[in-house]
């Protein structure tokens, strides 16, 4: 076999050789990037454009408009989504390329209903943003200069025509059409495009038009290979039963040669001489690999990543090959049902170990979705794997990501549960509507399969619940209600769940989130969301209930629950002037999207905490309040398992500079929320709970390994005099949840107020502390904090810097901040004890010289009325 991984690998190079020369090369590939121009259809005036790009951006870069997150700009930029758009550039061709038999040209991405030109001839009309779009140009495409040109056609005007011809409107929950001008006409539902363009809870109205995925010209000969998929048939660490399936387009019938390779072993795994006929041409080789190095999720081994190459040889010439990077593993989705028959069970499997998915929801990056760099993706996904996460929940309210995405998924380890786009809304069920859906699925489906990231499809976000719970029933007559149901069984029962099957065969689907499944009756049973599928929970926030019900109100999988927070200062005067920054103002009101979110946040705030000093420890404020708020879930969450197994706070990140539910702001920058999921996310995890008048104390390990070791509890009052010290030996075992200690309240009642003390927990193996804990027995503003003085000290060392901290008396809280450096500490919103150095250090994220401006905050020290 190395002999015929020999000869492939030279016929290869010799094409690629030659392909330097423009001759020869079976298959070529030229991106359409620069050069590109726009205008206002019906106008006379061309501006220079980048491609990928949108309107807005092509606007905002060319000054014709203002940045429309600014302050309230937005509101005056929804005439842009009622125009037509035009795009065109003029591009060559050699003769090389002329001289290719076959000469197509493949659109990544347009949004959404385009009309493509080339030299004046109609080659295609798209009308899903979230497809790929090919044509064959070989008639019309000319050496030397060629024009592309592409009509958009506002989505508004054609979203209006299609909710005319429906004849009735579809709910649509989060389509704010009062801001872009339209009144109650909701038509986000009739255009496949990315939902949140048209607003959200948390981000704005912007609905764009544009070429935002590249251009690609594209030559062949003969036959190329259109797709590689390693479908893994069965993965166990002993071995590894894989089958190679390749599609071939070929313009005639003759014999030819498939062979799949591994890159790095350098070895052809398997051959297959066959006979392509005109057209597509499916064939199979299977593979087994023994002893195969197994990709885990982050925290549980390696990210192990293997290279395949396919090649399609006719004789002794390489027709085409293509490369698939994939991880072998093996994901479940289990649901066993419960011995009393109550319920059933729902937890992802890999490689055989049960995994506890410790996450959050995922949305697009930005409004403008071009300007979501490389560097950008990879800035978000490894925040997710600094916090400890395993998984992200891509949304159905955003898009299909790049690939790049899925790639650094890959690479650190974090799995996904990714919704189909389809969120909130009820939508349609004509022919025409089911088969654009049809091929999005399949073409998403299939790019996406080789990704060991994927660990779930699911059907949309939202909307089983809200048919059933929200009201939408009341507003139809009983046709109607027939037709809208129909629609959505057969598109989320029946067409999703056949294509998955079709394109991603073992891969699992879930027909909505959230959902006790397809076969569930007893739907009126108290509490019956709690016992099978998984749980959106927003009694606290939009019920306005209390943290503590976190603690109590628990399904199998929490994929959704959150809170609000604004961002740090820098995020805030980065949108407004200074007589904007109060809650109460109109441009902050403007900016949050969830109705009276400011003063609901400003609430929970006087329920947990004393006034704050200023707007700014106001911000400091809100954003421990949301991150004891949400860790107090994560914690119960991972303390029930394995009754839950998962669980996943909305949202990670953000698309614009807003109040929000995330964790880290637009720019990447962390809020406290990210702090406090990175310990609640720790792989041992000591956790505290009060029950029953005593102290429970919960050790959660994600360990594959049993862990031996001390456990220690030391009680402090606020002046930081020890008054109480225990330990004992404690045994943990691997992938479990467990009580290693019940200690009565009475214990710390008889020396002192509960609002006087509070408990630091240690967990030692051997002279090694494996996790440590602060807890406090009642809520902050009702404990007797002391302020403390706190000192520090920084040194540069390489591209970081060390803080050095200590502290006089015991400080909750503590947050380190600079104006002039962004980047992430390894720990900020941290508690202190006195008479030991705290260590932090600093990533800067772009150069630093210095860090003179260190801001340093406590609890305590925030207060209108300040603490001892």
């Amino acid at each position: 076999m190395k002999n015929i991984y020999f000869i492939i690998s030279l016929l290869a190079g010799a094409t690629l050789l030659i392909s330097c020369s423009g001759e020869g090369k079976q298959v070529v590939k030229k991106e359409l990037t620069g050069g590109w121009e726009f205008r206002q259809a019906g106008t006379e005036k061309w501006y220079p454009a980048e491609v990928p790009g949108c309107v807005h951006t092509d606007l905002l870069k060319n000054k014709q408009i203002e940045d429309p997150f600014y302050r309230m700009n937005e509101k005056d930029l929804q005439w842009i989504d009622k125009k037509d758009w035009e795009y065109r550039v003029v591009f060559t061709t050699d003769r090389s390329f002329q001289k290719m038999k076959h000469k197509e040209i493949i659109f990544k991405g347009l949004d959404t209903y385009a009309d493509v030109y080339l030299n004046d001839s109609l080659i295609l009309k798209a009308e899903n943003m979230f497809r790929e779009w090919k044509a064959d140009i070989s008639s019309l495409l000319k050496e030397g200069s060629n024009e592309l040109r592409i009509y958009f056609h506002s989505p508004i005007k054609i979203g209006l025509e299609k909710l005319e011809k429906n004849g009735y409107p579809l709910p649509a929950a989060n389509d704010y059409s009062e801001i872009g001008g339209m009144g109650d006409k909701r038509v986000s539902i009739f255009i496949r495009k990315a939902p949140y363009h048209f607003g959200w809870d948390w981000g704005p109205r912007l609905v764009t038009s544009g070429i935002w995925r590249p251009i690609e010209l594209q030559g062949w000969n003969e036959a190329h290979m259109e797709d590689l998929f390693i479908r893994q048939d069965h993965i166990t660490r002993e071995q590894a039963e894989i089958t190679a399936l390749f599609t071939v387009y070929s313009d005639k019938e003759m014999p030819a040669m498939l062979s799949i390779s591994d890159n790095d072993l350098k070895q052809v795994l398997g051959t297959r001489e066959v006979q392509l006929k005109q057209g597509y041409n499916t064939f199979d080789i299977p593979v087994k690999i023994s002893n195969p190095r197994l990709w885990w999720s982050h925290g549980l081994g390696e990210q192990n990543i293997y290279t395949f190459t396919g090649s399609l040889l006719t004789g002794n010439t390489l027709l085409d090959s293509r490369m698939v990077s994939t991880g072998l593993r093996d994901i479940k989705l289990i649901q066993k049902t419960d011995p009393d028959g109550k319920g059933e069970s729902f937890y992802f499997q890999l490689n055989g170990v049960p995994v506890f998915m410790k996450g959050a929801n995922y949305i697009p990056n930005d409004a403008f979705l071009p300007r979501v760099t490389n560097e950008r993706y990879e800035d978000v996904v490894k925040r997710a794997a600094d916090a400890n996460m395993n998984m992200l929940r891509v949304w159905g309210g955003g898009i299909y990501e790049n690939d790049v995405f899925y790639d650094l998924c890959d690479k650190y380890g974090i799995l996904l549960w990714h919704d189909f786009m389809f969120a909130c809304s009820m939508y349609p069920g004509d022919n025409e509507f089911l088969e654009n859906v049809r091929n999005e699925a399949v073409q998403n489906v299939m790019r996406l399969r080789n990704h060991p990231s994927i660990a779930l499809w699911c059907g949309n976000n939202e909307i089983e619940t809200a048919w059933r719970n929200w009201g939408w029933q009341n507003l139809y007559n009983e046709q109607q209600k027939k037709e809208i149901w129909k629609a959505y069984d057969t598109l989320f029962h029946k067409l999703l769940p056949s294509v998955v099957n079709e394109y991603a065969p073992g891969m699992p689907y879930w027909w909505s989130s959230p959902t006790q499944g397809l076969n569930v009756t007893d739907y009126n049973r108290p509490y019956r969301e709690l016992y099978s599928g998984d749980v959106h929970m927003w009694s606290v926030w939009h019920g306005k209930q209390p943290f503590s019900l976190y603690e109590k109100y628990i399904g199998r999988f929490m994929s959704e629950y959150g809170f609000q927070s604004f961002p740090e200062m820098k995020t805030i005067e980065s949108f407004t002037l200074p007589e904007d920054r109060d809650i109460t103002s109109e441009v902050l009101n403007w900016h949050q999207r969830s109705g009276p979110g400011n003063m609901l946040i400003k609430t929970y705030l006087d329920m947990y905490y004393k006034p704050a000093l200023n707007f700014e420890h106001f911000l400091y404020l809100n954003q421990v309040l949301q991150a004891e708020g949400v860790s107090l879930a994560m914690e119960a969450h991972r303390r029930a398992m394995p009754w839950c197994m998962g669980s996943l706070f909305w949202q990670i990140n953000d698309c614009w500079q807003a109040p929000s539910w995330s964790s880290t702001d637009y720019f990447g920058r962390w809020k406290a929320l990210h702090y406090y999921a990175r310990k609640a996310y720790k792989p041992l995890l000591i956790s505290p709970e009060v029950k029953n008048d005593s102290l429970f104390i919960y050790m959660v390990s994600d360990s594959l390994n049993d862990q031996h070791g001390v456990l220690r509890f030391a009680l402090y009052n606020f002046d930081g005099n020890l008054l109480l010290k225990r330990e004992k030996e404690a045994n943990i075992p691997g992938n479990t949840s467990t009580v290693v200690w019940v200690e009565p309240i009475q214990t710390f009642t008889q020396l002192g107020k509960l609002q006087d003390v509070f408990l630091y927990l240690e967990f030692v193996a051997g002279k090694t502390q494996e996790a440590e804990r602060y807890f406090y027995f009642d809520a902050p503003k009702n404990l007797n904090l002391a302020i403390p003085a706190i000192k520090y000290r920084v040194q540069k060392k390489g591209k970081v810097y060390e803080i050095t901290l200590s502290t006089d008396k015991p400080a909750r809280d503590v947050y380190l901040n600079s104006v002039s450096c962004d980047g992430w500490f390894d720990d900020n919103y941290f508690d202190m004890l006195p008479g030991r150095d705290y260590r932090i250090t600093f990533y800067p994220k772009n150069d630093c010289s210095r860090l003179d401006d260190l801001r340093v905050v406590s609890l305590a020290g925030s207060y209108v009325n300040q603490g001892k």
